[in-house]
């Protein structure tokens, strides 16, 4: 299982497309697996024939580990010699794995090839003098697999949990893990930094003890798990990552919220000029797009909300690039891909950039380096009929700007209550970095922008 993208040290195998026996080629795509960030079709990179594919469909392998067994031409089975001396014999040879190549291990002679039957001897052993006699040719050898050495150079956690570790002060190596496959999670080291205090003795009861009867709850618990009354679902993949991103985030930055109410029917009516607007012909043109633009236009302005928190200097670094990544609901879970530079974007450029970034979502496939470097994002939560909401940062981030829906509603437009288009925005911002002031800075231009958009929101 090769790194797909960024360190992750899993991947879910979603679909295998080839079958042992099945011929492959250089650049063939033999699966399809989940990261935490995205789905990703995986090529074979040899010529040869599929031996064996080591997990089923669903199974969740680590990053180094074989999935699929491959043998080239180079490696066709040979007969074995009839008699060696009694010395180690050669190591199997190891299997080709998709992205990685064949293990690392100790450096070996190759074995020349004489006709049918090749006899390998180590390096430094004495040679037989006499020939062996011919035997018949042997079945073929199946290729021998070499899994990876039981013990990880370095504990296995993931990039959450060892900043976490580091946060703290605990050595992972003295962390015993608990997760699966070996995995440490955040609850083993927070135990490792703080070991949980002894019980206190159970306090007994006057009465005599009676044989307890038997807990009533048990074989209901067991029947409902199985029956129609409960739906178990995995968490895997996305929205494994997502959940303990937004765990980590939550607990590592001090979220600030702040809300305003927008009257955006100027907003919507320049929505419906660009739509005819010749520049724009072919794109999708929706408020959101408007909402980024200001939003890039506020940023421009306040370029200190375009920034992040190292912990390890304690220091504020500010970005001069703006990655801004829209928040999208996928059915693997929420993903949260950027447009690279999107400060430098033109309306038309951001629209198409937008249009790509909303449908590569929806099938699922997103790359994961779509997903990587974001500086600051957008969720809409007013496309599922939602007024509003406090949401989390994604980790790394200052700023997160939600939109809420867009209502007809009662409002003081030049004096008199009229029918008006009101949305709610709300951004929650790191308050290690992004002070009251600041943040209600970027809010309010947002807001202005969006009621007056032309004069602004069309320039470039």
């Amino acid at each position: 299982m090769p790194d797909v993208g960024e360190g992750l040290t899993e991947a879910e195998i979603l679909t295998w497309y080839v079958k042992p026996g099945d011929t492959v080629t250089d650049g063939q795509v033999v699966c399809e697996v989940e990261t935490a960030k995205a789905a990703v079709e995986l090529p074979i990179p040899y010529d040869g024939v599929v031996h064996e594919l080591h997990h089923p469909e669903g199974a969740t392998v680590d990053v180094g580990r074989p999935i699929i067994s491959v043998a080239t031409a180079a490696a066709a089975p040979v007969a074995a010699a009839p008699t060696a001396p009694a010395t180690p014999s050669a190591p199997a040879r190891e299997p080709v794995l998709v992205g990685y190549g064949v293990s690392e291990g100790p450096t070996r002679r190759r074995p020349r090839k004489q006709g049918a039957a090749v006899t390998a001897v180590p390096e430094g052993e004495p040679r037989p003098t006499t020939a062996p006699a011919p035997e018949p040719v042997a079945a073929p050898v199946e290729p021998a697999v070499v899994e990876p050495a039981a013990a990880p150079v370095r504990p296995l956690a993931k990039p959450p949990v060892r900043k976490l570790a580091k946060d703290l002060g605990v050595d992972l190596t003295t962390v015993t893990p608990t997760g699966l496959d070996g995995i440490i999670s955040r609850e083993d080291v927070h135990r490792a930094a703080a070991p949980a205090p002894q019980p206190e003795p159970e306090r007994r009861s006057s009465v005599p003890e009676r044989t307890p009867a038997p807990e009533p709850v048990a074989a209901p618990a067991t029947e409902a798990s199985d029956g129609a009354r409960v739906t178990r679902i995995p968490v895997k993949g996305v929205r494994r990552a997502t959940a303990r991103a937004m765990v980590a985030s939550a607990f590592s930055a001090p979220h600030v919220t702040e809300f305003v109410t927008v009257d955006v029917t100027r907003t919507m009516k320049l929505v419906e000029e660009l739509r005819s607007d010749p520049d724009m012909a072919g794109l999708r043109v929706t408020p959101l797009l408007l909402v980024a633009k200001a939003l890039l236009v506020a940023i421009k302005r306040n370029p200190e909300i375009n920034a992040s928190w190292d912990e390890m200097n304690q220091e504020i670094v500010i970005r001069h690039d703006v990655n801004l990544g829209i928040a999208a609901a996928t059915p693997r879970g929420l993903i949260v891909p950027n447009i690279k530079d999107a400060h430098t974007k033109t309306l038309p450029r951001l629209a198409g950039d937008l249009g790509e970034l909303v449908a590569a979502a929806k099938e699922g496939k997103t790359p994961p380096s779509a997903m990587a470097d974001g500086t600051v994002t957008i969720t809409n939560v007013g496309v599922f009929g939602v007024d509003t909401g406090t949401p989390i940062l994604n980790p790394g981030e200052a700023a997160i700007l939600a939109v809420g829906a867009i209502r007809l509603q009662p409002w003081v437009h030049k004096g008199k209550v009229k029918p008006r288009q009101v949305s709610t925005l709300a951004l929650s911002f790191d308050h290690r970095l992004v002070d009251g002031e600041l943040g209600s800075k970027v809010l309010a231009d947002v807001a202005g922008l969006l009621e007056q958009p032309k004069r602004f929101l069309t320039r470039g």
